[in-house]
């Protein structure tokens, strides 16, 4: 069957949901299709808590955002029995995690997205095509003239649009429709950065992590079967670990120093207090279990349990990548990367040392019901690097480094299209690249990075901008991906109601102003207040 439609979004992640808001709510017919059943990426089908900066209770993301943020907040006050303090909290973080002040259940993420696109279905103006994903492009010389896309039965679908947005998780978009993009490392002659490599390897791309979620009965047997790779990830360690993958010790990502970590069933530390502010990091003797847990138990009447994701260091996957890989090769990667996840947990509850000597947490349960899948992992892995597109305008480590810029602050784009702050965070790589991780300023995303070099009427939404590899390791975060999402969607809008293609709007002064203004009304902010570095 063959439809057509203004814009087409294929993706439905942060940035996916994003443009979709932005371009239904100016009133265009909008098709978003996305691979799985439930929207919203790395929030949901892959389970990893907003991973924010210090002031994302006031500034530094759009209001769009922010409205997510709030309604995940009241869902939980208007739907869990949360005790009166908490129920009070303006600032309510439901897992009281460390690294994310608003910890919160996928399902959670998942309803509410449901709910903010519900009224622009009910209009006519978006529909939401689940379980599809993108397998042909048809390009005629500048531009993209259709996709076509698979279900799961195997049916297939045609779509024309005017306008065509890839916010898949891979970029997958951009190898089906020829659209230029870079893969993996650049070399340091092409991108002058000082952490770059000396030779471009498409290759060597960060690792990527198989989510879990696990809560503890204590006094209980919930021992998984033995994994099939035990033996080679119990005896596996790369040569910039401090001892076996499988074990409490790891690098410092800033320092590389030794960390030992730990799981503390029984912690009272309250990760955050307050509207700024970040909680601290410790150098040593890391909780695990308070690190990214989704749901506080003490917050609750009733027999809520404490539930928490697992994504630590010792399930981070490394050892062959997702993109420029044959079927194959990428299917043996996604199953090595379910098995350490798997085996990470078998360790966990059979042999991992206790602090009373002893060894195992047999009550450690694999929670299922977290992602409501059969094994009991994120219904995909969290991706952390994407095909990137070759762009107008590339965003490189020197614009945004404290080490490159000191005191000079972040490059200034007059094409401003939002913010983010996030480090410079690279996981290893599967180039043997250990962790770099590097103080960034806070820094704009400039629209030149959103534009391809040569394709009319195809636009990144996610991942998958003009950064590098370096760079991309500050760009890929929850309110960044959205902000990139919106930004997108709303020019595509813009282009379409003045019939313009978007490298005209950053060509012309006054069109780049006026797009700039839309941008403001929307709720997006240009450029951060006068603050201090990460």
């Amino acid at each position: 069957m063959e439809y057509h439609t203004e814009i087409l979004i294929v993706g439905g992640g942060l940035g996916g949901v994003a443009a979709a808001l932005a371009a239904g709510r100016r009133g265009h017919r909008v098709i978003l299709a996305s691979g799985h059943d439930r929207l919203g990426g790395q929030l949901t089908t892959q389970g990893v808590p907003p991973d924010e900066h210090p002031w994302i209770e006031m500034f530094g993301a759009t209001a769009s955002y922010r409205a997510l943020r709030r309604a995940i907040r009241d869902y939980y006050r208007r739907h869990y029995p949360l005790i009166g303090r908490a129920q009070r909290d303006p600032y309510l973080n439901p897992g009281n995690a460390w690294v994310s002040r608003l910890a919160h259940e996928p399902r959670v993420a998942v309803q509410v997205i449901n709910d903010l696109l519900a009224p622009l279905q009910a209009s006519g103006n978006l529909a939401v095509w689940r379980g599809y994903h993108p397998t042909r492009v048809t390009a005629d010389r500048d531009r993209v003239r259709a996709v076509t896309l698979t279900g799961a039965a195997g049916e297939s679908l045609t779509v024309t649009a005017d306008y065509v947005l890839d916010a898949t998780e891979l970029g997958d978009l951009l190898e089906l429709g020829g659209v230029e993009y870079v893969a993996g490392a650049e070399a340091q002659a092409e991108t002058g950065e000082p952490h770059a490599r000396e030779r471009a390897d498409p290759l060597n791309q960060q690792g990527f992590t198989w989510v879990f979620a696990v809560e503890h009965r204590p006094g209980e047997d919930h021992t998984i079967e033995r994994p099939a790779m035990y033996e080679f990830w119990r005896s596996y360690q790369a040569p910039f670990w401090p001892g076996p993958h499988l074990g409490w010790r790891y690098p410092h990502p800033i320092t590389s120093k030794t960390v030992t970590a730990r799981l503390d069933f029984d912690d009272p530390t309250q990760a955050y207090s307050g509207p700024v502010g970040r909680a601290p990091v410790p150098d040593d003797g890391v909780n695990f279990w308070t690190y990214r847990r989704i749901l506080y138990g003490a917050h609750f009447d009733g027999d809520v349990r404490d539930i928490v994701i697992v994504n630590w260091p010792q399930n981070d996957y490394w050892l062959l990548p997702l993109v420029g890989v044959s079927e194959e090769a990428r299917a043996r990667a996604s199953n090595e990367a379910r098995q350490l996840s798997l085996c990470l947990l078998y360790w966990l509850q059979t042999e991992a040392p206790r602090p009373d000597g002893g060894t195992g947490f047999p009550g450690l349960r694999l929670h299922r019901e977290t992602f409501g899948t059969p094994d009991g992992l994120a219904q995909e892995p969290y991706y952390r690097e994407a095909r990137r597109i070759r762009a107008e305008f590339v965003v490189r480590e020197q614009d945004l480094s404290l080490e490159a810029r000191g005191t000079e602050g972040p490059a200034k784009y007059a094409d401003s299209v939002g913010v983010g702050a996030y480090r410079i965070d690279l996981h290893p790589s599967t180039g043997g690249d250990p962790y770099i991780d590097l103080d960034v300023w806070p820094f704009q995303i400039p629209l030149g990075a959103l534009l391809p070099v040569r394709i009319e009427n195809v636009l990144p939404a996610a991942k998958n901008i003009g950064t590098t590899h370096v760079t991309n390791g500050c760009f890929r975060l929850h309110p960044v991906e959205w902000n990139i999402g919106e930004a997108a969607g709303l020019l595509a809008a813009y282009c379409l109601e003045r019939r313009l293609a978007p490298r005209q709007v950053r060509a012309s002064a006054d069109l780049m102003a006026d797009f700039q203004r839309l941008l403001v009304s929307q709720g997006i902010e240009l450029d951060w207040p006068e603050i201090h570095p990460l």
